[in-house]
């Protein structure tokens, strides 16, 4: 009875041992999406904000300027939408395109801030969102509820800035920045949870794990570049 005790126990702690593994490793592949995704965006962004023909070309012309603003949040809806029907290789290619234009619109930061505060502020957001991105990969405690409450403040923000285009007032536009820190500093913890509890329903194999691996990258994408965009208009220096 006893030699059965030692045997069943020792399974269980192989099969939590491969459980575990899964999970890293299905988290690793998230991770690794969502950094190559910035390496492009911040490439791509760099280029087009240094280049005065791409300068000239965009930003004199307001329905390719704001073609290529709005195409991200577009791409964003479609996979949000579309992903469960796509092939592995369409959502792939889908989210590729997705950090490329999001890298072209996010080339106005090199005309409004100084490269060395862009800089200074992407290595603070970078260590934010990993203090905050392991937390929510550690914690014993269910985020859940929290994510309800930023997701809630994310749409407050949203409509703020839109009220704020017509008010133009500073200390609205001060309240909404320091609210927008908040928020995606929460949800960076509060998304990463998510990712894991969601391997734990499909087990983070074949094309749905695939999926569910690009969908992850993409939240904390997004958590990612917007926690540091508010960052910016704190720390960065305006040219």
């Amino acid at each position: 009875m006893r030699d059965f005790t030692k045997v069943t126990s020792s399974v269980a702690s192989v099969e939590n041992a491969g459980f575990d593994a899964g999970l890293r490793k299905h988290m690793l592949k998230v991770y690794n999406y969502m950094g190559l995704a910035l390496v492009v965006s911040g490439l791509l962004s760099y280029f087009a904000g240094h280049s005065e023909a791409y300068i000239q070309t965009v930003f004199t012309n307001p329905i390719l300027y704001w073609g290529i603003a709005l195409a991200p949040l577009a791409m964003v809806f479609f996979l949000s939408i579309r992903i469960e029907k796509m092939s592995m290789q369409t959502a792939q290619i889908t989210f590729w395109a997705f950090a490329s234009v999001m890298g072209l619109s996010l080339a106005s930061i090199f005309l409004m801030y100084t490269e060395a505060s862009i800089f200074k502020t992407f290595l603070a957001t970078a260590g934010t969102f990993g203090a905050m991105s392991l937390y929510g990969y550690t914690t014993k405690r269910d985020l859940s509820g929290m994510g309800s409450f930023l997701i809630m403040g994310l749409f407050g923000i949203i409509i703020a800035s839109v009220v704020n285009i017509f008010l133009q007032s500073s200390a609205l536009d001060f309240a909404v920045s320091i609210l927008g820190v908040l928020i995606f500093i929460g949800l960076t913890a509060y998304d990463t949870q998510r990712i894991k509890q969601l391997y734990f329903v499909h087990g983070g194999q074949g094309e749905t794990g695939g999926k569910a691996a690009i969908m992850g990258a993409l939240s904390l994408y997004l958590d990612f570049i917007n926690l540091l965009l508010f960052l910016l208009r704190f720390m960065g220096d305006r040219r």
